[in-house]
This record gives C-alpha cells, structure tokens and sequence, in this order.
C-alpha cells in the first residue's frame, strides 16, 4: 500500500505540474505548435479531423470580429503571428484530410468526415460540377481580388510608414523642445511610431502567406482528385465513372471546407490594413461616414425609384430601396438639424454663462530662456537627421562633456524654430541676447585645412561661424578625397554643437545663478557638507562663493573640484573679505590644475613674462587703500601696453604658438582685466598658479 500511495502521489504531482505548465501562455502556445507540426506526419481519425476543421473555421470568424470591431490596427498588432498560425493550422489539416480521402474515400463521401460530407452534399448540392465552379470562384476571389488588394496596401503602407518616420520624429522632437508634451509623451509617440511602422511591415510579408495558401489549396484539390481516382481504379476496383465522382466531391468539398476559413481570414486581413486611416470600429466609421450626407442619401433613393419605373425592371426591389432610402435622408437630414440647432443653444449658453478668462499672470512674459537656439526652416531636419546624429542627441552629450570639463551644469537648450530667419541661418540666443549665429549648408560638409593653407577642392567658400577660420562647404560624396588630403570634415550639427560650445564657455559666468550655485552646494557629498555648514553663512554668502565661482568660470577654470575651491575661500576668509584676493587664493589652490590645463602637446607650458618695468608700472598705477585697490594707468601708456601685448602675441601666433602670459600675483588680476577687453581667449596665470612639478618654456618678455 506504501509503494501505491507513493505511485499516486507521484501521479498528482506529475498533474499539478502539468496543470501549472498549461496555466502559462507562453507553454500552451508551444504545444499548440507542436500539436500543429504533428498533424503533419500522424494521421488524424475522422472525429479528430472534424474538430480541427470545425477550429480552423472558428478561428477564422473570431480573427474577422476582432478586425471588425478594433479602432485602430495597433490593437491588434499579433495579427501577423495570427496569421500564419492559421494558415498552418490550415495547411495541416488539408494533409490529413489527403491521407484520409485518399485512403477511405472508396467507402463513400462518408470517409473522409462529416465536415468534408456536409460541405460536399449541402455547398455541392450533390453535383461535384457546381463544387467545381463554386471552388474555382472562391480562390479567384481570393487570390486575385481581396490577397491582392490587402497586400498592395499594406506594402503601400509600409513604405508611407517609413518615408513619413523622421518627419513625425521631428514633429515629437518639435513638440518637446517647445513645452507643449512631456518627456513620458513624447516617448510613448516615438514607441507608438516605431510600433506602426513595424506592424505594416510584418503585414507586407504576411500577405504572402495567404496568397501561398490559396495557391497551395488549389494545387491540394488538384492532386487528391487525380490521386484518388488513380488508387479508386487500380487499388479498389472502382470504375472511371465511380471513381472521378467520388473522390471529386471529396477532393473539392475538402477544397472548400479550407478556402472558407481561408476567405474570412483574407477579409480580416483586407479589414485591417484598409483602416489605418480610421481611428473607430468599422461600425461607427461606415455608419458615420456614409450617413453623414443626408443628400447623398436622398439622390441615391431617387436614383432607385426612377430604376422601379423603367420598363423591364423589377419593380418591387427598387420602389422597396428607393423608398427607404428617401424616409432615411428625411430623418436623417431632421436629426442633423435638431443637433446643429442644440449645439447652436449649448454654444450660447456657455458663452453667457462662462466664466471671463483668466488673465494670463505677468510673470510668465517675465520668463527668459537661459539658452535658445533658433533655426532657420531649411535646418530642421538637423533635429531629427536620418543619415546621421541628431542635433538633439549631440546637445545632450554636450551638456555631459560641459559637466564633466568645467563642474558647471548647463541649462538645457530651448531649439525652436523661427520663419523670419533665412532659411539657413542658426541664432544663439542667452539671456534673450544674440550670442552668435552663423549659416549653414544641411546636407553637404565644412572642411578646413588645419596648416591654414588654401583648400583645393570644388565647393563654396565660406567662414568657419565659431572661430571665423577659412573653410569650404563641399558636397556629402567628397568626404573621402577631404580626408585624404588631410583636411578637418565637419557635418551641419557638430558645426553648431561647436559654437554652441564656445557661446556657452564664453558666458558660463552670467549662466550660473544663484540657484545654481546652491544646487552645486547641496549636491556636495556628505563628507564635504561640514566644510559648507562652517563656512556658509558665518563666513562667506552664497552670493559671495557665486561671484568666486564666476570669476572662475570666466576666465575657463573649472569648478568641478569645488571642495578645495570651498577650502581655498575657508583660508583666505581668514585675512579678507575681498571677492577678487580670495579668487586669486582660490586659483593659487588650483594650480595643479590650471597649469594641467595650459601644458601644450609637447608638454609644457610655453610662457610669456611681464618685464620688471611693466610689473613696477602697474603696481604704481594701482589707487586705493587696503582691499578696495583699483588701476588708474594713463591712456597713452595703456595703449603702449596693448600694442606691445598684441604684436607679441601675434608674432607667436605666426609660428604657431599660443603662449600664457605671466604675471606676479598682485597684478594678475588687473592686466587680465585689460587683455580680456581685446584678447579674451589669452591665458593670464601668476607665479604662484604654476606649480612646482609643471614644465615651463619661456618664449618672450613683454
């Protein structure tokens, strides 16, 4: 009893797990397939058979309701998997019907099944002529007017489908940058496109499948009727006559008991692909649309009432149709009437009833764009670029690479387009001021000779918009013969990502704000937030660390190392309260990396010294007491100063030098102050800021 108490315990657990392996979708639909390949090589009994051919018709109605009443096609996006297993399911059983007509089919119609019988006696009428006829028909239908038609829309849809994806891509890109959708949206649409896309695809191939199977039918039928009768005479005795009747109507009626499921299958199908422009269940669409025209209604009425009257014309269909149609128009025509006038009412009632707009608060035309980029209309296919990446993809790489230089978190950019630009003209806009601008070519490429030599290849002359350097802009086929001859190849949206980039360098200290600054405070990790508790408010304001910072970022020093920039305020707070004395501390802190940052390629820094003479005239120029020290250099020794800084650095920029230029500490600050005014990008560093293990080459004195 033990050893069969533990056999039925197996048992049961064998049938739990069963049970919880059907439970799955993804299990049943496995052995479903399975169960479908093996149809193919087993043969199946008539019962058998008659539930599968029963299943396969079923099946093919469910798949035609489900196209009939969706309201778009996305909602039935596994129709092309539907599909094809229909059709195996299909092709399956037309392989074992074969077996059974040609192996029974000498008993009688009965052989092959009551499905293949009824099909057979009641669509046949009992004359294997009439199935013949009917059999042909329906695979004509099929096969040349509703596959046919469905899978030339579908391939046309397709093929719309991905012409009109960038566009729609830009229309959502457009949308987002402008604040009109959220970021979820705007990534549902893009999912919801990809999607559609898809489906029409998979559909252009699906086709195939019916198409294949209307074929395969009519070649099925042919060989059972041929084979059958040759077996019917050579292996049962049967006569010409018998023979070619029975397995006729058996061939045939088999024939139609898969083309019908086949047909039903081939109009969903037809259902689905023409609705894509339809966004409600047929129904509603057909209904609306043709009974939304109450003329149309009454003409095509009359039009049937004047048919009753010819002569030789049935009378009776045409008065019933035409009639009817014309007691349709009339209450149709009433009920749209009855709904314009209470929609009329309904109008004024809101309108008298209706609360005054709100005004729309000043503060909102307050609100000012940290960064615009606005694009003429021949640009706009930047945004969303097919051949290669996108504007919107490198402008978000730029704000990580700005981040991770400078420690500063640029505001996002607003890109927006504006039709009073020309065409091919991008603007740069910060704080509601034009920071620069420059035009472009959208699909051809800017090269530019590093050696600065003149460029050879054909194209239009041009200035590269950034830095104002010779360039070309030469058709998109010439990028090998520009890279060969070692020129520098830039595509359209890195040439604004560029400027973009300068503009935003350029103007890092107006952009960080007092808010930013506090975000940069609070971000800190926890172990640097007792430096910010010790040293904010007692001895520093957050507007204080602000200026500190921007006079940093002003002249291009980073500030992602922030915890020794608080250090280097902490220290100098001790001595004074000066914004421009804690800064230079603040940069003598920093010197390992600001001499890092100036070392060249050939590693070192290249230098340029202030002569004693100049060193003793500015610090005698300096007026004022204590901290509040300002210049006051006479105009004509400040403009000898400026001529002697630009032939000097001119002279070097000729050989292909870009010198710092350097100072003692106490002056650092003021001549930076005045080469700022017409040499902005010239490095300015004080003796304390090279550090010790840096190498140095000095090239000249001022």
């Amino acid at each position: 009893m033990a050893e069969g108490q533990a056999v039925g315990m197996g048992g049961r657990e064998l049938l739990e797990r069963f049970n919880r392996a059907m439970r799955r979708g993804d299990v049943g639909l496995a052995l479903g397939v399975i169960l479908i390949l093996t149809v193919l090589i087993l043969p199946l009994p008539t019962w058998a058979l008659d539930i599968g051919l029963a299943l396969s018709l079923t099946l093919s109605v469910l798949v035609l309701m489900v196209s009939i009443f969706i309201e778009k096609p996305l909602q039935f996006s596994s129709y092309p998997t539907v599909l094809l297993i229909t059709t195996l399911i299909r092709l399956a059983l037309n392989l074992a019907s074969t077996r059974l007509i040609l192996a029974h089919g000498h008993e009688g119609v009965e052989g092959a099944g009551q499905m293949i019988a009824a099909f057979s006696g009641f669509i046949m009428s009992g004359n294997f002529v009439i199935g013949v006829i009917v059999f042909a028909i329906l695979v004509i239908v099929n096969f040349m007017v509703i596959t046919k038609g469905s899978g030339r829309i579908a391939e046309v849809a397709a093929r719309f489908n991905l012409d009109a994806m960038p566009g729609k891509q830009m229309a959502i890109d457009a949308d987002l940058s402008a604040g009109l959708i959220d970021e979820p949206t705007a990534r549902k649409r893009r999912t919801e496109l990809e999607q559609e896309s898809a489906f029409f695809g998979a559909m252009d191939g699906a086709s195939k499948f019916v198409r294949g199977d209307a074929v395969a039918s009519l070649l099925i039928t042919g060989i059972n009727v041929v084979g059958g009768m040759v077996i019917g005479m050579v292996q049962n005795d049967l006569s010409f006559t018998q023979a070619a009747d029975v397995y006729t109507k058996l061939s045939v009626g088999d024939g139609l008991v898969s083309q019908v499921p086949a047909l039903i299958v081939s109009v969903s199908a037809g259902m689905l692909v023409t609705k894509a422009g339809v966004q409600q269940a047929v129904d509603k669409a057909l209904f609306n649309q043709l009974a939304g025209y109450p003329r149309a209604v009454g003409m095509a009425g009359a039009l049937m009432l004047f048919m009753a009257l010819v002569p030789n014309m049935p009378f009776l269909p045409f008065a019933i149709l035409g009639a009817s149609m014309g007691t349709a128009a009339f209450f149709l025509d009433k009920s749209q009437r009855e709904k314009l006038e209470q929609e009329a009412a309904a109008e004024a009632t809101q309108a008298m009833t209706q609360a005054p707009v709100a005004e729309e608060p000043i503060s909102s035309a307050l609100r000012i764009d940290h960064v615009r980029l606005e694009l003429g209309y021949g640009l706009l296919q930047l945004i969303n670029n097919p051949k290669g990446q996108r504007l919107t993809d490198q402008i978000k790489s730029l704000r990580r690479a700005v981040a991770a230089e400078m420690g500063f978190v640029m505001p996002s950019v607003r890109i927006q387009d504006n039709m009073q630009l020309p065409a091919n003209t991008y603007v740069v806009h910060i704080k509601e001021v034009e920071a620069g601008r420059g035009d472009l070519r959208p699909n051809m490429l800017l090269i530019m000779d590093p050696r600065g030599e003149d460029i050879t290849l054909p194209g239009e002359k041009t200035r590269e918009p950034t830095f104002g350097l010779p360039a070309m802009w030469i058709e998109a086929s010439g990028r090998e013969e520009a890279l060969f001859r070692g020129y520098t190849v830039v595509d359209p949206p890195t040439v604004i990502t560029t400027h973009l980039t300068e503009v935003i360098k350029d103007n890092m200290s107006e952009l960080l704000s007092h808010a930013e600054t506090q975000k940069l405070l609070d971000e800190l990790d926890r172990e640097h937030q007792k430096l910010v508790t010790e040293l904010l408010p007692t001895q520093m304001t957050v507007g204080g660390l602000q200026r500190i910072l921007q006079n940093l970022l002003g002249e291009r020093v980073s500030i992602r190392d922030l915890p020794t920039i608080l250090e280097g305020v902490a220290e100098a707070c001790g001595h004074t309260r000066n914004v421009t004395m804690i800064t230079e501390h603040v940069r003598a802190r920093l010197a390992r990396q600001i001499s890092d940052g100036n070392t060249g390629h050939q590693g070192f820094i290249p230098l340029v010294t202030l002569s004693p003479e100049w060193e003793q005239a500015f610090a005698e120029s300096l007026v004022g007491s204590g901290e509040e020290k300002q210049i006051s250099m006479p105009p004509s020794q400040l403009q000898d100063f400026i001529t002697r800084v630009r032939q000097t650095f001119e002279r070097f920029a000729m050989q292909g030098e870009t010198p710092i230029l350097l100072t003692s500490p106490v002056v650092r600050p003021y001549v930076r102050s005045i080469i700022e005014r017409f040499r902005p990008m010239t490095v300015v560093m004080s003796q304390s800021e090279i550090h010790p293990k840096a190498r140095i080459k000095t090239l000249g004195q001022i």
